[in-house]
């Protein structure tokens, strides 16, 4: 495929990485575009910086687990000594139609969050790991919708990620293995964590590995991205980048997956590489792109919400990746409720909650074996 090189290089100029992730979550959340003729620009909007020496800027962390803590009936028990660190950023929980980014000073807004994605989402790291997150100034739901405002509204959510994982590393981390995990929002401003932090620099050695679910890093980001890091391509890999994004069996998945190849097309102005990477959170293996219900260890029934989580349901989850996704296939009994067009965006991390909590064991067992002993 043949392209205008100068037309290519203004287009990749226009298109920051984290923004093509915001483009994808603003088509996934179906917002409409708004209007920034009535609203103040982020910067002035801006609420103040977090101060993550406070212990009240993390919802997990310095003053302990908070919300991911939680350990729904059916899942294994809560590390009594953890070797390693997971730094987890949510996805976006701040549904404002009025502001481009949270204050985090916000308690509504904080409660939320913990009782939908910290509770469902953070602890399934609670039986390795000690759980830092960080509460930053998300960018809103009103700025995944406006394209005038979406660039700086995300710069400034990035800007504060990168601050916590540096005082994190500075005063918490102190040299221990880390993980990084995190979705959709969070997961564009890991993945751009991972480029500019990461990435062939010797902290990736003490990187276990990397879940960036439900965003859309492609094939070829590896190695036009990431010159160094690679996806895990094994259940007991590390150093290496997760991801994917389910959809419901049944669904057309054509038009999503055509959507993701043209954010790479534009971005790199090639086609080769543009598939998604979907990787099986089932099997972990990418030889394995397939699973049975019967292989699934256990999924979290509901939507998520206030409230305790409920007790895992195992064997209740078919998946198979198909075109860059994760098509999947939950028993009726869940009661999961799908996004337009069957996207499962809502439920990447709960149809396999007790299927990572296995993998992050598994990859820190063969981490420590080609590393240092364990603090």
């Amino acid at each position: 495929m043949l392209w205008n090189a100068r037309k290519c290089a203004i287009v990749a100029k226009m298109m920051g990485r984290s923004i093509l992730a915001a483009l994808a979550l603003g088509a996934l959340l179906g917002r409409p575009v708004a209007s920034a003729a009535v609203q103040p620009n982020v910067a002035e909007q801006a609420p103040p910086a977090p101060d993550y020496a406070d212990p009240q800027s993390w919802a997990a962390g310095p003053a302990g687990p908070g919300a991911a803590a939680a350990v729904p009936a059916g899942a294994t028990p809560l590390a009594r000594k953890a070797s390693v660190d997971v730094f987890y950023v949510n996805p976006t929980t701040y549904r404002s139609d009025s502001r481009w980014n949270q204050d985090i000073a916000d308690q509504a807004a904080n409660a939320w969050t913990d009782a939908s994605v910290i509770a469902r989402q953070a602890s399934v790291f609670n039986g390795c790991c000690r759980i830092f997150a960080p509460r930053y100034r998300q960018a809103s739901y009103l700025a995944l919708g406006s394209k005038a405002n979406r660039d700086a509204a995300f710069a400034l959510a990035y800007g504060d990620v990168e601050r916590a994982f540096d005082w994190f590393l500075a005063h918490e981390s102190k040299g221990r293995p880390f993980i990084l995990a995190a979705h959709s929002q969070g997961g564009a401003h890991i993945a751009e964590l991972l480029e500019k932090r990461i990435d062939g620099t010797p902290l990736a050695d003490r990187m276990v590995a990397a879940y960036v679910i439900g965003i859309n890093l492609a094939e070829g980001d590896f190695g036009h991205r990431y010159k160094h890091i690679k996806p895990c391509d094994m259940p007991r890999q590390t150093g290496c980048i997760l991801q994917w994004n389910a959809e419901l069996a049944g669904s057309d998945i054509s038009a999503l997956a055509a959507r993701y190849e043209q954010a790479y097309i534009d971005k790199y102005c090639e086609d080769t590489g543009k598939t998604t990477l979907c990787i099986n959170p089932v099997t972990f293996d990418r030889k394995k792109p397939t699973s049975t219900a019967r292989q699934s260890k256990g999924a979290v029934p509901g939507d998520p919400g206030m409230g305790p989580v409920h007790p895992l349901v195992a064997h209740a989850v078919a998946a198979r990746c198909e075109n860059g996704l994760l098509v999947v296939d939950p028993a009726p009994s869940l009661e999961l409720k799908p996004l337009p067009g069957g996207v499962m965006h809502y439920h990447d991390y709960g149809l396999f909650y007790a299927d990572i909590r296995a993998n992050v064991t598994q990859r820190i067992v063969a981490y420590f074996k080609t590393h240092r002993s364990k603090p």
